[in-house]
């Protein structure tokens, strides 16, 4: 079995929803990253890409018809070149690394390029159609933005809960109060203003022609405690205790990772980052879809041959302030490894693209702090979990 390697990361800014990156289709999105990922692979011949996999959540608007191939054509590689569109929603570029990394390792593939897009702006209105012609009632439009939609009647009412109910019954669970929330948001902002104004983000965020977006709009380096305390509950009026503060904003972007074989190194003029030692997908009770990357982790680490005291960085998907706290608890791991370029609640969550943005801050992290193991890890709606291990290379030898 061979290995899999990943030589390179980039994504767009994040912008927030109805932003500065509102007026940009998914699909121009998509083509932006895949180009720039292209591009940024110096001997590289565009040809020699054996597949483009990316991830999107939606599918249900401007990034119809599988989006990866609409992005081949529009970034101008060559017609050769083909596309897949994975989607395991909120994990579905992390989704597009695995089914990469699958490829190289069984030699069906030497270089991928893979990642994910998804305009939350943009998310069209969905109708359904009528069980009979010329109905003589109303309909409703329905939004595809988040979440459920047309549900289908048998699914268990618990199973279809907002991703924000089911969040607010896991941190009952597991006893995480309004307070830490907070304080955990406040942090996110503030690391992902100090990676900001570091420099920590200049290799990995590349700005799209036209905008004037060149940092991820949702963060907010002037937060307080007192001001997030003040925000009302979004999904519980009494008892509530997850806000629009604590949570991840609805956000526009794209992220894209170069994926190839040991040999590929020859093929893209670049040194591989980092190898993909372990995976693993894991699913559970879709209301207690927070809780699913502990044991993805978990099975992830084992199958790496390492464990926790091995690790050095970790990225975690901040999908609710919450969530991963009830994550980093169960682990039992030091906070001050995961995410400390910021998380989602202040970078942003553009659905397809989130697994691809934490794998590529992780491979940066590990070289720039010289750890040897990093694990990046993403909840996923209707109860599912995602994890990389990956190995610094550099720090391995």
């Amino acid at each position: 079995m061979r290995h899999a390697y990943v030589y390179d990361a980039v994504r767009t800014p994040f912008g927030r929803y109805g932003g500065a990156l509102a007026e940009v289709r998914p699909d121009d999105l998509a083509a932006f990253v895949v180009a720039e990922q292209t591009r940024r692979a110096p001997e590289l011949d565009p040809a020699r890409i054996d597949d483009v996999i990316l991830g999107n959540a939606n599918g249900a608007g401007e990034e119809n018809r599988n989006v990866a191939r609409m992005a081949v054509l529009l970034a101008g590689l060559p017609v050769t070149v083909p596309g897949a569109t994975v989607n395991r929603l909120c994990g579905s570029s992390l989704e597009a690394v695995v089914q990469a990394a699958r490829a190289v390792e069984s030699g069906d593939a030497e270089v991928v390029v893979t990642g994910g897009v998804e305009s939350m702006s943009r998310a069209p209105w969905v109708l359904p159609k009528p069980g009979r012609a010329y109905p003589a009632g109303s309909a409703e439009l329905v939004s595809t933005t988040l979440g459920w939609r047309l549900i289908n009647e048998r699914m268990q009412p618990d199973w279809t809960v907002s991703l924000g109910e089911g969040t607010e019954r896991l941190r009952e669970r597991y006893g995480v109060t309004r307070e830490r929330q907070d304080e955990f948001a406040l942090r996110s902002h503030r690391l992902a203003h100090e990676a900001w104004e570091a420099g920590r983000y200049d290799d990995l965020v590349t700005a799209l022609p036209d905008t004037d977006l060149r940092r991820d709009e949702p963060v907010r380096p002037g937060g307080t405690l007192e001001k997030l305390a003040a925000l009302k509950p979004s999904f519980r009026a009494e008892g509530g205790t997850i806000t629009a503060g604590n949570a991840s904003p609805l956000t526009d972007g794209a992220s894209a990772a170069l994926i190839g074989s040991e040999a590929a190194a020859g093929h893209t003029g670049l040194e591989p980052l980092a190898r993909i030692a372990g995976r693993a997908s894991v699913a559970n009770e879709p209301q207690y879809f927070g809780y699913a990357p502990v044991e993805a982790v978990d099975r992830a680490l084992a199958k790496s041959g390492i464990t926790w005291s091995d690790v050095g960085a970790v990225e975690l998907n901040e999908a609710f302030a919450a969530q991963s706290l009830v994550c980093v608890d169960a682990w039992g791991v030091d906070l001050d490894l995961v995410n400390a370029w910021g998380g989602a609640t202040a970078l942003g969550h553009p659905l397809g693209a989130s697994g691809t943005r934490i794998l590529g801050t992780l491979a940066r992290r590990l070289v720039a702090e010289n750890q040897r193991w990093g694990v990046a890890a993403i909840c996923i709606g209707v109860g599912q979990g995602m994890a990389v291990v990956l190995e610094n290379v550099r720090a391995a030898t």
